[in-house]
Protein backbone atom coordinates (compact mmCIF):
# COMPACT_ATOMS: atom_id res chain seq x y z
CA UNK A 1 0.00 0.00 0.00
CA UNK A 2 1.09 3.76 -0.87
CA UNK A 3 1.52 5.36 2.53
CA UNK A 4 0.65 8.41 0.98
CA UNK A 5 -2.68 7.22 0.38
CA UNK A 6 -2.79 4.96 2.94
CA UNK A 7 -6.33 5.92 4.95
CA UNK A 8 -6.19 6.95 9.12
CA UNK A 9 -8.36 6.61 11.93
CA UNK A 10 -9.59 8.27 14.44
CA UNK A 11 -8.46 6.23 18.26
CA UNK A 12 -11.60 7.35 21.27
CA UNK A 13 -10.79 5.88 24.25
CA UNK A 14 -13.52 4.21 25.82
CA UNK A 15 -15.26 2.69 28.95
CA UNK A 16 -17.60 1.09 26.97
CA UNK A 17 -16.90 1.22 23.72
CA UNK A 18 -19.59 -0.73 22.06
CA UNK A 19 -22.42 1.65 23.43
CA UNK A 20 -20.02 4.65 22.54
CA UNK A 21 -19.83 3.33 19.08
CA UNK A 22 -23.72 2.56 18.83
CA UNK A 23 -24.01 6.94 19.81
CA UNK A 24 -21.49 7.95 17.14
CA UNK A 25 -23.20 5.51 14.56
CA UNK A 26 -26.45 7.49 15.26
CA UNK A 27 -24.54 10.76 15.17
CA UNK A 28 -22.77 10.29 12.07
CA UNK A 29 -25.26 8.37 9.88
CA UNK A 30 -26.18 11.52 7.80
CA UNK A 31 -22.31 11.50 6.55
CA UNK A 32 -22.14 7.97 5.74
CA UNK A 33 -20.95 5.99 8.98
CA UNK A 34 -21.96 3.08 9.95
CA UNK A 35 -20.52 0.23 12.43
CA UNK A 36 -18.23 -2.08 11.13
CA UNK A 37 -19.47 -5.40 10.00
CA UNK A 38 -17.64 -8.37 10.82
CA UNK A 39 -15.66 -9.62 7.89
CA UNK A 40 -16.51 -12.60 6.07
CA UNK A 41 -19.76 -14.96 6.11
CA UNK A 42 -20.13 -14.19 9.94
CA UNK A 43 -23.47 -12.71 11.14
CA UNK A 44 -22.22 -11.00 13.56
CA UNK A 45 -18.93 -9.77 15.81
CA UNK A 46 -19.58 -11.99 18.88
CA UNK A 47 -19.58 -15.18 16.19
CA UNK A 48 -16.82 -13.68 14.50
CA UNK A 49 -15.26 -13.31 17.91
CA UNK A 50 -15.87 -16.40 19.62
CA UNK A 51 -14.11 -18.14 15.85
CA UNK A 52 -11.10 -16.39 16.47
CA UNK A 53 -10.81 -17.98 20.47
CA UNK A 54 -11.54 -14.38 21.94
CA UNK A 55 -13.14 -14.54 25.53
CA UNK A 56 -16.17 -13.47 25.87
CA UNK A 57 -15.29 -11.13 28.37
CA UNK A 58 -12.84 -9.15 25.85
CA UNK A 59 -16.16 -8.83 22.89
CA UNK A 60 -16.52 -5.69 24.15
CA UNK A 61 -12.94 -4.06 23.62
CA UNK A 62 -13.22 -2.43 21.04
CA UNK A 63 -15.63 -1.11 17.86
CA UNK A 64 -15.58 0.69 15.02
CA UNK A 65 -17.12 3.04 12.48
CA UNK A 66 -16.99 3.41 8.68
CA UNK A 67 -17.51 5.85 6.00
CA UNK A 68 -16.85 5.42 2.52
CA UNK A 69 -13.87 7.82 1.78
CA UNK A 70 -14.04 9.15 5.33
CA UNK A 71 -11.51 8.06 8.26
CA UNK A 72 -12.37 5.21 10.37
CA UNK A 73 -13.19 6.07 14.05
CA UNK A 74 -11.98 3.47 16.30
CA UNK A 75 -13.27 3.01 20.05
CA UNK A 76 -10.82 1.24 22.34
CA UNK A 77 -11.46 0.68 25.88
CA UNK A 78 -9.38 1.66 28.25
CA UNK A 79 -9.30 1.20 32.30
CA UNK A 80 -8.84 4.44 33.23
CA UNK A 81 -11.92 7.17 33.24
CA UNK A 82 -11.42 10.17 31.29
CA UNK A 83 -9.71 13.15 33.21
CA UNK A 84 -9.84 16.65 32.05
CA UNK A 85 -10.33 18.18 28.93
CA UNK A 86 -9.25 16.03 25.53
CA UNK A 87 -6.79 17.25 23.17
CA UNK A 88 -8.47 16.40 19.84
CA UNK A 89 -12.05 16.24 19.10
CA UNK A 90 -14.76 15.76 16.58
CA UNK A 91 -16.37 19.19 14.84
CA UNK A 92 -19.63 18.25 12.88
CA UNK A 93 -19.68 21.45 11.60
CA UNK A 94 -23.13 22.05 12.02
CA UNK A 95 -23.39 25.68 11.09
CA UNK A 96 -21.40 25.43 7.50
CA UNK A 97 -19.14 28.24 8.75
CA UNK A 98 -18.37 31.44 7.71
CA UNK A 99 -19.82 31.41 4.16
CA UNK A 100 -23.51 30.79 5.57
CA UNK A 101 -25.65 33.58 7.03
CA UNK A 102 -25.14 33.98 10.89
CA UNK A 103 -28.75 33.49 11.66
CA UNK A 104 -28.88 30.38 9.26
CA UNK A 105 -25.57 29.04 10.98
CA UNK A 106 -27.50 29.49 14.05
CA UNK A 107 -30.98 27.74 12.76
CA UNK A 108 -28.95 24.56 11.72
CA UNK A 109 -27.10 24.18 14.51
CA UNK A 110 -29.92 24.38 17.20
CA UNK A 111 -31.75 21.92 15.28
CA UNK A 112 -28.70 19.21 15.02
CA UNK A 113 -28.29 20.16 18.95
CA UNK A 114 -31.63 18.72 19.48
CA UNK A 115 -30.98 15.57 17.36
CA UNK A 116 -28.09 15.13 19.26
CA UNK A 117 -29.34 15.58 22.74
CA UNK A 118 -32.57 12.86 21.65
CA UNK A 119 -29.41 10.54 20.82
CA UNK A 120 -27.85 11.19 24.63
CA UNK A 121 -25.34 14.37 23.85
CA UNK A 122 -25.62 16.94 26.47
CA UNK A 123 -24.79 20.62 25.33
CA UNK A 124 -21.64 22.34 27.25
CA UNK A 125 -21.19 25.75 25.97
CA UNK A 126 -22.68 27.88 23.38
CA UNK A 127 -20.27 30.28 21.06
CA UNK A 128 -20.37 32.95 18.25
CA UNK A 129 -16.80 34.22 16.99
CA UNK A 130 -15.20 35.14 13.74
CA UNK A 131 -18.62 34.76 11.68
CA UNK A 132 -19.39 31.28 13.23
CA UNK A 133 -21.66 29.77 15.30
CA UNK A 134 -21.23 26.51 17.48
CA UNK A 135 -22.00 24.64 20.21
CA UNK A 136 -19.99 22.39 22.51
CA UNK A 137 -21.69 19.59 23.72
CA UNK A 138 -20.40 15.87 25.08
CA UNK A 139 -21.19 12.33 24.17
CA UNK A 140 -22.64 10.15 26.70
CA UNK A 141 -18.52 9.19 28.28
CA UNK A 142 -18.00 12.74 28.79
CA UNK A 143 -15.53 13.45 25.51
CA UNK A 144 -16.70 16.51 24.17
CA UNK A 145 -16.76 17.57 20.46
CA UNK A 146 -18.22 20.61 18.79
CA UNK A 147 -21.70 21.47 16.03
Amino acid sequence: MDRANAPIQVVIDAADPGALAQFWAAVLAPRGYAVRAPPGDFPDWPAFLRAQGVPEERFNDASALEAPGQPRIFFQRVPEPRTGKNRVHIDLLGGGGPSVALEEQRRRVAAEVARLEALGATRVDEHTELGTHWVTMRDPEGNEFCV
